[in-house]
């Protein structure tokens, strides 16, 4: 507006409104200008512009490089990835000398914690991300954040699924792989075994003249963990990992979660700078004022240097996980970045959803009727959320597919069931639970909400869910054929079919096919089956019989009749 633009040049909009009322322009403070005539004014009042893109707001966020004499060392960040059961949180455990594994539901890590282990010859930040092959999302995160991965392969095992993914997503980070072969305590480990599978994804260990460096550990016996942590070490030095501690801090969103009792938290990896109570800062379309640092011990803590894990309280809303976070000068500063943020996001949505309605659409048009099963996640953190939606997102087939309408951090809320209530869907909360008035209120709509603590369980309640809706497949079982001798003609009853039966065998009530020169002329059911002069329930191979169909005259010699049942068997999603 006028008024906005005489702020910013600390003139008087008075003064702009004469100079436009010269022009012959008639204008009041609150007209809104284009950008070219605030150009057009300011240059007239003497002042220099400077013409800028809106998405300039968030350049030069993470300030300039570094002099090299600036840098200091730094620990390194190791993510310990490898297949479900292979041991990555027993061996992570073992190092860090605590026992949190027995605690977790179903033995799976459900989402990334980051932890900084002191060993005797330094410091080494790791994070864990989950073993399940729904957890992709997460791990790629991870991997992101990382400097060296650390590859668990179970000697007894070998290779599997996701030791491979892990491999891909240390490939696609540039990340340099330390192979530890665990479960070496067992009798059936074969650390050699594991050396040659590990040949076919041109992953070439020392002992086999290659570069990467392999570790034979036990986690439960504790075996070679000092030899682990050196070889991560030695890996560091070799990296030269280095950022400057002096300058305003920086690094990544590693987890995201409402605490109902702390409010947003966010876990944040410091990748340069320090951070410090006090600091403002932005992370994704979310800022704050950091109120309170806690490390992975739960001690509250004063700042946080390059490679150390912390959660941050104080924030306005939970980022999500993976988005960077940078210290601000200012409120003003920060407001101006998560407000464009928030706008680029709602117009990607819009955009996205707009077009994926007409997908939707055209593919519903070309498919027919695809029953749709509608389902509402709230989970504790982003991470879990997003793993659970990608898990739903696979279930389906080309009859039925499951389609998350929303998901989100925290408990389950009132909105919620609304929105569940109109959309006809399912909630599932994942380690949340639903306030008293979501819980009435879904009692009053009659909408079921299911918790959960274990994604694989989520998932398979929600396939049995699915099957349920299919249209159940129909199943023919032959009984038997027989061959129409005669016709008779019964007052009261019709035409009856005098026959013998040349296979298996004919059951009243069962339903039959009327065969002419190999063609099917009629299908329908047996209303009537006679022997002699009595009705009964089955004819078998070689008898006679008489018999009359529902609704259906036209029977002639020589024809024959199919007997069959029809089952229906309930379908199940794979």
């Amino acid at each position: 507006t006028i008024q906005d633009l005489a702020n910013r040049m600390a003139e008087r909009a008075v003064d702009i409104i004469k100079l436009l009322m010269k022009q012959g322009q008639m204008h009041t403070i609150n007209d809104v200008i284009d950008a070219d005539m605030a150009q057009l004014i300011a240059e007239e009042m003497g002042h220099k512009v400077k013409r800028v893109s809106e998405s300039d707001v968030v350049e030069g966020l993470a300030g300039e490089s570094d002099e090299a004499d600036m840098l200091h060392q730094r620990p390194p960040v190791v993510t310990i990835m490898g297949h479900v059961d292979h041991g990555k949180t027993s061996l992570l455990d073992a190092v860090r000398k605590t026992n949190v594994v027995a605690g977790e539901a179903g033995g799976i890590t459900q989402h990334i914690g980051a932890y900084q282990v002191n060993t005797p010859i330094g410091l080494i930040t790791f994070i864990d991300t989950p073993g399940h092959e729904a957890f992709t999302a997460m791990r790629a995160r991870g991997a992101k954040a990382t400097d060296i991965v650390v590859l668990v392969v179970a000697a007894d095992d070998g290779v599997m699924p996701q030791t491979v993914e892990a491999i891909n997503h240390a490939r696609a980070a540039e990340v340099p792989i330390i192979v530890a072969i665990n479960k070496i305590d067992k009798p059936s480990s074969d650390p050699n075994r594991v050396r040659r599978e590990l040949l076919q994804h041109e992953i070439v260990v020392e002992a086999m003249g290659g570069e990467t460096l392999d570790v034979e550990v036990s986690a439960i016996k504790g075996t070679n963990l000092d030899r682990l942590l050196e070889t991560i070490l030695l890996q560091a030095e070799v990296l030269d990992l280095k950022a400057n501690p002096d300058r305003a801090a920086g690094g990544l969103v590693v987890e995201a979660k409402l605490d109902k009792g702390r409010g947003p938290v966010a876990t944040v990896l410091v990748q340069r700078g320090t951070l410090r109570l006090g600091d403002i800062f932005v992370a994704g379309s979310a800022w704050g004022r950091v109120r309170a640092l806690v490390n992975d011990k739960g001690e509250q803590i004063k700042e946080a240097v390059p490679s150390v894990p912390v959660e941050v309280l104080g924030l306005n809303s939970a980022p999500e996980a993976g988005d960077q976070f940078d210290v601000v000068a200012d409120e003003a500063r920060a407001r101006e970045v998560t407000d464009y943020r928030e706008r680029k996001r709602r117009e990607t949505r819009g955009a996205a959803s707009a077009r994926s309605s007409l997908e939707q659409m055209m593919t519903q048009m070309k498919e027919g009727n695809v029953k749709e099963f509608p389902i509402l996640v709230k989970a504790d953190v982003q991470g879990s959320a997003e793993a659970i939606v990608q898990a739903l997102e696979k279930i389906g087939n080309a009859e039925i597919r499951s389609r998350v309408i929303h998901y989100g951090v925290g408990g389950i809320n009132e909105s919620d069931i609304g929105l569940a209530q109109a959309s006809n869907a399912a909630v599932l909360g994942f380690n949340v639970r639903a306030s008293g008035q979501a819980r009435d209120a879904a009692e009053r709509a009659g909408i079921e909400i299911r918790y959960y603590n274990i994604i694989y369980d989520l998932v398979d309640d929600i396939k049995a869910a699915m099957s349920g809706k299919l249209a159940p497949e129909l199943r023919e079982t032959f009984l038997g054929n027989a061959r129409i001798l005669e016709i008779f003609n019964i007052t009261k009853v019709g035409k009856v079919a005098g026959c013998q039966v040349t296979e298996g065998s004919v059951q009243r009530g069962a339903k039959v096919r009327l065969i002419r020169d190999n063609v099917v002329i009629h299908e329908g059911t047996l209303s009537t089956l006679k022997r002699f002069k009595d009705e009964v329930r089955e004819v078998q191979v070689g008898q006679e019989c008489g018999m009359a169909f529902e609704n259906y005259q036209d029977m002639r010699q020589g024809d024959v009749i199919e007997c069959f049942r029809v089952e229906k068997v309930q379908r199940k999603l794979e």
